[in-house]
């Protein structure tokens, strides 16, 4: 799992709508799911005093139904919406994006084998994400600063 997280927001952050998801990603398997969870991190404080982290919204995309079966080490570009949401991270929270190649049991195991779906067969997938000027991986959302 790769994690980005913010400082603690100075002020109160809106988002609200679709939130598109952009990686450029390469796989060790031909076939393989890219998911992306938006989670709110609440600061500590008496309520929580080992922390609070809500699940805003998430999605995924799985390679096979992106375009074809991959090929090991190629580059991709993988384009998806979270569902939509309405949240204000509130001064002190913190925005946080897990991105991994699962979320089990919220959406099914991809074998990552690129054969038929429920298979026994399975494959552990290296993945890659890349975020340079020539493989620009973004999270795009319509913010409103309070």
């Amino acid at each position: 799992m790769l994690i980005f997280q913010t400082d603690p927001q100075q002020i109160n952050v809106e988002v609200t709508g679709p939130i598109t998801v952009k990686l450029y990603a390469s796989s060790s398997c031909c076939d393989t799911d890219v998911t992306a969870k938006l989670i709110d991190v609440y600061p500590l404080s008496e309520d929580y005093p080992n922390g609070l982290a809500i699940n805003l919204t998430d999605s995924i995309i799985r390679a096979r139904y992106h375009k074809e079966l991959l090929n090991l080490g190629k580059t991709y570009e993988f384009t998806f919406q979270l569902y939509p949401t309405f949240n204000i991270f509130k001064k002190g929270h913190r925005i946080c994006l897990d991105i991994s190649s699962s979320n089990f049991p919220r959406f099914d195991m991809n074998p990552n084998t690129g054969s038929k779906l429920g298979a026994e067969q399975r494959k552990i997938a290296e993945q890659s994400i890349f975020r340079c000027s020539k493989h620009p991986s973004q999270v795009v959302s319509p913010i409103i600063m309070r």
